[in-house]
């Protein structure tokens, strides 16, 4: 508050005595010396209280920065750009090169203008941190300033100022992330959840969140894996575009090979539409008609896989033929790589991996088959009941229901009777078809016609 002595036009503070300079050039308000008091009266409670110059003030904001860029490592990813990015990836069937064509587009688009929040979730090399990177990259080149953070290091560079020697202030630091005009995070997960980490991570994007603060999110961990609080506020479609990038790694060059070693539809290659038997003269009407609408809805669903397809029925009616015939007909159209596997021998593909001498890990093997865009899963319900299975399968269905995954089941297990978590996921009609297919088991129980007798 300046006093009632001072000029007009002229600045009510003046210099203090701390020295200071300014890229080489003398301040006008605090004249180099980096703080100023206001020109008040005595009994004013300001008065000979030195203040920062806003001189100061700028220089502690982009040494801030500085030190988080230093942190960022966007040197080491400077060949990450748009331009080097393949939109198309390299050997990869229509549909997954579609997804990844469209997660390039909302980078660039992102990019071009950042506003909200761009979460990708996706598996390891998949395209996620590059696509991220392109986004600081892009940014940097039009001279704004953005923080590219992998989680954990951005933890470690908050433990470290609490070392004795330490250059800046935990609230310094935290401060300038939390303001940061773009923030992304890459990795959101793969940190060690300490309650500290927890903690520290849910108030940065609790406060992001709340000023809408643009940021860019990636992830190769299930939502259910992560703080509830966390995932309220990545789900929130008003804010977040949320997009699972559904390539695997580029390091197997394009190949599926995770599908191809999982899948067992080469064993069911001879069950197609038109191999299919609809037992015209063995069945009641009923029952016949029953069975023509599945092939019907089967036929639907592999022209234009969306959501969940789900055949209920009897062993032996028909509904893994249907379900084959699906995959079949999409591997025929080029438009999907399907994987299909029956249940019981996915969880033991799962702990196979759990063997020294596997050559993969679970996790790889578990997101292959979570990515997967299209799954169908055969005979759920037959599975050895264990809870790490129940929990395994919960984790696996619960993602493709979340991420709107396409997804075909077979179970001769009535809807009612399954894990209640798997059930109430195929009971929500707005994602799920469910059709129960009436006619019974045909091997060896063809009906003989009738035969006339003369009068």
């Amino acid at each position: 508050m300046p006093s009632s002595s001072s000029t007009e036009g002229q600045d009510p503070r003046r210099k203090a005595r701390s020295p200071n300079a300014t890229n080489g050039q003398v301040c006008p308000i605090c004249q180099g010396l980096g703080f100023i008091t206001y020109d008040v009266p005595p009994e004013h409670p300001d008065f000979g209280r030195a203040v920062p110059c806003s001189c100061r003030l700028a220089e502690e904001q982009a040494r801030r920065l500085t030190d988080l860029l230093e942190v960022s490592n966007l040197r080491h990813l400077a060949h990450m750009t748009f331009d080097t990015f393949l939109p198309e990836g390299q050997g990869l069937p229509e549909a997954k090169r579609r997804n990844l064509r469209h997660a390039y587009e909302l980078a660039r688009a992102f990019a071009a203008e950042p506003k909200g929040w761009l979460f990708f979730l996706g598996g390891y090399g998949c395209g996620k941190t590059h696509l991220a990177a392109a986004i600081a990259n892009a940014r940097i080149a039009q001279g704004q300033t953005v923080l590219f953070v992998v989680v954990p290091d951005l933890l470690d560079y908050l433990r470290a100022t609490f070392a004795p020697g330490s250059p800046a202030s935990f609230d310094e630091r935290f401060q300038a992330l939390r303001e940061a005009p773009l923030l992304i995070l890459d990795d959101l997960g793969a940190h060690s959840s300490t309650s500290w980490a927890q903690e520290k991570l849910y108030q940065l994007l609790n406060h992001r969140y709340n000023s809408r603060l643009p940021t860019v999110i990636t992830s190769n961990h299930r939502l259910e894996e992560m703080d509830p609080r966390l995932r309220s506020r990545l789900v929130d479609p008003t804010l977040v575009t949320m997009y699972t990038i559904l390539a695997p790694d580029f390091r197997l060059a394009g190949a599926d090979q995770a599908v191809a070693d999982l899948s067992s539809l080469p064993l069911h290659a001879d069950q197609t539409f038109d191999s299919f038997n609809l037992r015209t003269h063995e069945l009641p009407a009923e029952e016949r008609e029953n069975l023509k609408q599945a092939v019907t809805m089967a036929q639907n669903y592999a022209a234009h896989p969306e959501g969940w397809l789900v055949f209920t029925g009897s062993y032996g009616c028909g509904k893994t033929h249907l379900a084959a015939a699906i995959a079949n007909r999409c591997l025929e159209l080029g438009q999907v790589t399907p994987m299909f596997i029956v249940v019981p021998d996915l969880l033991d593909h799962l702990r196979a991996t759990f063997s020294p001498q596997s050559q993969v890990s679970f996790d790889r093997r578990f997101e292959a088959v979570r990515t997967a865009p299209l799954l169908i899963l055969d005979d759920l319900g037959t599975e050895s009941a264990t809870p790490w299975a129940k929990e395994k399968l919960f984790q696996l269905l619960n993602y493709r229901y979340t991420a709107r995954l396409p997804t075909v089941i077979t179970t001769s297990v009535p809807i009612e009777e399954l894990e209640p978590r798997l059930a109430s996921r195929i009971l929500d009609v707005t994602r799920c078809t469910t059709f129960a297919i009436l006619a019974p088991s045909y091997r060896g129980q063809i009906k003989p016609r009738r035969q006339r007798t003369r009068k």
